[in-house]
């Protein structure tokens, strides 16, 4: 199978293109927040509230921004919540060009941020089904996690250079104008982006319920959802870069930006690899286990390293397993989700695998300061391996998952 097959396709790749080059500015705005916050307060408190901002969303809108995305027109949503997120980045611009940022108004930000990600991450993923044809999808969900993963090893590098440069307010308006290449994307796509019948669907709790009832009564959905929440919740060290940076490896900003960066380059391996090698993988449970584990590992040793080459070794492997994992698990989802409810889907999903990360960056802030950085990845660490050994011994049906058996 070739790797690259669904470029051939156009819908797909300007799809692909738009998303990637405006993923590069998000990732860059990430890494910009997290140093300004830190610069601001040397406290990893404040960077576990960073986590707060962006979970709340989750929780309280992510469930209506499925429904939405099933009910209206998507793609007109995704143009409109692209424009606001623009818009939020000028914010983050302008104050901080005219020194009037605090942390406070970064908080109530990245609030808004997460509350738009609630209608654009479902939307986002319910298009891709529509873009390529059933037999090439795995090979289509490899390659968009290879160029969102490609994104999180450029953008974050790039934010380094250009803190150390000319300071953070750039980076907030280089991002502000790559939404306008993935709104161009979505104008380009010529196919429709909904298969089912948008009247059908109604503004209710019932239709809201009918997504958690689709996860409850398909055992490989819940059973992954809930392993990922468990895993990144304890085993997410992203929130404490600044804190490795500057107090332990004492790499300034362009070391932050490698950081960042290094857990994306073992995702771009593992998309690469998957696009190469989809075929040839038949027990999906087993690889799911196996990467996670893989994870878990890689987090513990870079918690215990002082060393920053072998601490970028400790995060690219770290990457190469979440990655691998998150490509099996969305390709099952997506197969097995009927299109009305794919943007209901996807916003149950989004409460588990961004809900997870985010309450462990809260969780890994506050922990670090009572046991400091280092110890508090390592805990995190251990506490995935051993979730992940209960949770499959407890639950055979993983271990001999396989996409045939669906």
């Amino acid at each position: 199978m070739k790797p690259f097959l669904t470029l051939k396709i156009p819908n797909f790749r300007n799809y692909l293109l738009g998303a990637f080059l405006s993923e590069i500015g998000n990732q860059m705005q990430v890494v910009a927040v997290a140093w300004q916050v830190y610069e601001m307060t040397r406290n990893p408190v404040s960077l576990g509230l960073i986590g707060v901002a962006n979970f709340l969303p989750i929780i309280l809108f992510s469930l209506i921004g499925g429904l939405v995305v099933d009910k209206v027109d998507r793609r007109n949503l995704l143009i409109l919540v692209q424009g606001l997120q623009a818009i939020l980045a000028l914010s983050l611009f302008g104050l901080t060009m005219f020194h009037l940022i605090n942390p406070l108004m970064i908080y109530v930000i990245l609030f808004l941020i997460s509350t738009s990600q609630s209608f654009s991450i479902p939307a986002r993923q319910s298009v891709v089904p529509h873009l390529v044809p059933k037999k090439l999808f795995m090979n289509a969900v490899s390659l968009n996690t290879l160029q969102y993963q490609s994104a999180i090893m450029i953008g974050p590098a790039i934010a380094g250079f250009l803190i150390a440069g000319v300071g953070v307010q750039a980076i907030y308006l280089v991002n502000a104008l790559s939404f306008i290449f993935f709104i161009m994307a979505i104008f380009s796509i010529k196919v429709p982006l909904q298969s089912h019948d948008r009247e059908a669907v109604e503004f209710s709790l019932g239709s809201i319920m009918e997504g958690i009832r689709f996860v409850v009564k398909t055992p490989i959905l819940l059973t992954t959802m809930v392993l990922d929440f468990l895993v990144t919740f304890f085993g997410t060290a992203t929130i404490l870069m600044p804190v490795f940076a500057q107090d332990v490896l004492q790499v300034g900003p362009k070391g932050l930006g490698l950081l960042y960066s290094a857990p994306a380059i073992g995702g771009v391996l593992a998309g690469l690899f998957i696009s190469l090698m989809h075929h040839k993988i038949k027990h999906q449970g087993k690889a799911i286990i196996a990467s996670i584990i893989l994870y878990g590992l890689a987090t513990i040793g870079f918690g215990f390293s002082k060393i920053f080459p072998l601490s970028i070794l400790f995060l690219v492997l770290v990457g190469f397993g979440d990655m691998f994992s998150t490509i099996i698990r969305n390709t099952i989802r997506q197969l097995i989700t009927p299109d009305y409810l794919r943007g209901r889907m996807a916003s149950v999903m989004r409460i588990f695998f961004q809900g997870g990360p985010q309450l462990g960056d809260m969780e890994a802030g506050f922990l670090a300061k009572v046991i400091g950085g280092p110890v508090s990845v390592v805990v995190g660490g251990v506490g995935t391996v051993i979730i992940t050994v209960l949770i499959i011994w407890k639950n055979k049906s993983l271990r001999n998952y396989t996409l045939d058996k669906d």
